[in-house]
């Protein structure tokens, strides 16, 4: 009985040696002699701080500030754990909404979103990363054009010229990879991390 189910044992340690533990070490250290920024996680730092991951999307709220996509990622709810409650970019929770075209909540959602958007720029039409979620709930790019609508908002907050911010946005735009795949898209986190030292550089 050994002898026979021995081949099948010795198989199951060694792929399990091979496939378990070679590989992941063998990768992680190409990744790291490599890729070493991206296989710590793109980490962005500021002052020498982490503040935050070029892949993963930061809540901004503030009108100085340009602002990412919708997030539908969750948390428990502090007060009952067998609920949650909305928690925007969640790196702990990623997902979806899971809404449906016909669920009403997702309909009024959009539309709140939609007229508070009209509301702060009526001239240009409401781009849609900006009122829909992605998959992850995680994503940290917008579109060129969701940050171009944001621009008269930041530029009366930080009192900045319009033209300065369009070409802050041009700067920080990202092309498809190599020419071919995605969409342009800007990074948020590195938008405002830019913005703000644009507005710092005019103080002094």
């Amino acid at each position: 009985m050994l002898r026979e189910i021995r081949p099948a044992i010795v198989l199951l340690v060694g792929l399990t040696l091979i496939t378990g533990l070679a590989y992941p070490l063998a990768m992680t250290g190409l990744a790291d002699a490599f890729f070493p920024k991206q296989a710590a996680g793109s980490l962005i730092e500021k002052d020498g701080k982490v503040i935050g991951s070029a892949l993963i999307g930061q809540e901004f709220k503030d009108d100085k500030y340009f602002h990412g996509r919708p997030s539908a990622t969750t948390a428990p709810d502090p007060a009952d754990a067998s609920k949650t409650v909305p928690a925007p970019d969640n790196a702990a929770n990623s997902g979806g909404s899971n809404l449906g075209p016909t669920s009403k909540a997702l309909a009024d959602r959009l539309k709140e979103d939609v007229d508070k958007l009209k509301a702060e720029n009526p001239s240009q039409p409401v781009p849609a990363d900006l009122v829909t979620t992605s998959a992850s709930g995680l994503d940290p790019d917008i579109s060129p054009e969701g940050a171009l609508f944001q621009v008269p908002r930041v530029a009366k907050a930080r009192g900045m010229s319009e033209d300065t911010l369009r070409q802050l946005v041009a700067d920080n735009t990202s092309g498809r990879l190599i020419g071919i795949f995605g969409e342009p898209r800007v990074n948020v986190l590195a938008l405002n991390l830019a913005l703000d030292a644009a507005a710092q550089s005019r103080v002094h």
